[in-house]
């Protein structure tokens, strides 16, 4: 079953005001809520809320980021929120990026993979109730034990871009989630994980027939995610080095708006879907068949638009 995911809280939106939507979600056809952590909300807060909101939709973190909270912390919180929603609550974990661990927290980014990888382990062990006293690459943990383990374990997904994590997801996890592609790259990514992983992705939809205006935003975007060196590497490993080469050799010059201007059409085309909502939804649609089980929303906003009204519009059960 392919699932069809919404990603909270709406850009203007205060937090609490989010309940009415969250209560219909499902009966629109919605079967997840999952939330982001970059500079806005954290990525537990909203989902607590939504958890006593409706008891009809998995929860997940795309992604919490296993430099920011250290192991025991991390594990705590998600066996807090796996409490809240019993069986229904995916934790998915990541390396971040050295802006978010480093520039804005202080903290040292360094061997991502190993640590996202120890952290999975580590909370593999957490989540039984047992104690732990390991030495991971990493880290070490010394004599901690869960005093409220969750009744259901949940799962955990690993963030992943390119062959080394997609195969540990695979090989270790429960899942992947990747981000930034189109619909033709996903059976490359489909590939690494095999056929039995679940594959969950950011889509990122912008709500408008003003392909000028979604493409002004689609620049911004593009130039500031894919300019960092994780995503670059992804990028080019599915093949979009040339179309893509001009806006780096500005933003490493240090133009930024060069760089910005330097985003051909056909990438912002390929990576951000935008049109009116039943082209949307054809073109999430699209991800779902080239082997994509978790779509989720990730709304831009767009000028004049209402983002309760967009996500009502975008359900899969308009069609």
């Amino acid at each position: 079953m392919t699932r069809w995911g919404i990603t909270l809280p709406l850009t203007g939106v205060p937090l609490p005001a989010h309940r009415e939507l969250v209560e219909r979600l499902p009966d629109l056809g919605y079967t997840d809520v999952w939330t982001a952590e970059t500079a806005g909300t954290d990525a537990f807060t909203p989902l607590a809320l939504a958890s006593q909101w409706s008891s009809r939709l998995r929860l997940g973190t795309a992604v919490a980021p296993v430099f920011t909270r250290g192991p025991a912390l991390l594990a705590m919180t998600a066996s807090s929120l796996a409490d809240c929603a019993p069986g229904r609550f995916a934790l998915g974990i990541g390396a971040s990026s050295p802006g978010v661990v480093r520039d804005w927290n202080g903290l040292e980014h360094t061997q991502p993979y190993a640590r996202t990888r120890d952290t999975l382990r580590f909370l593999r062990s957490a989540f039984t109730g047992r104690p732990v006293n390991a030495q991971y690459p990493t880290f070490s943990v010394r004599g901690f034990r869960l005093e409220r383990p969750p009744a259901t374990p949940p799962p955990v997904l690993l963030a992943a871009l390119r062959p080394g994590m997609l195969r540990l997801a695979a090989a270790e996890a429960d899942g992947a989630i990747t981000n930034w592609l189109a619909p033709h790259d996903v059976p490359k990514v489909r590939a690494e994980v095999g056929p039995e992983t679940e594959l969950v992705a950011p889509v990122f939809v912008c709500v408008t027939e003003d392909a000028r205006e979604a493409r002004r935003l689609g620049r911004m975007m593009i130039s500031s995610y894919l300019t960092v060196p994780a995503y670059r590497a992804f990028q080019d490993w599915l093949g979009r080095t040339e179309p893509l080469a001009a806006m780096h050799r500005a933003w490493d010059a240090g133009e930024r708006w060069r760089a910005v201007m330097a985003v051909p059409d056909e990438a912002v085309d390929e990576l951000i879907v935008h049109g009116s909502p039943e082209e949307c939804r054809a073109r999430i649609r699209a991800y779902a068949e080239h082997g994509l089980d978790t779509p989720v929303i990730a709304l831009l906003p767009s000028q004049g638009g209402d983002p309760v009204a967009q996500v009502e519009a975008l359900a899969p059960g308009r069609d």
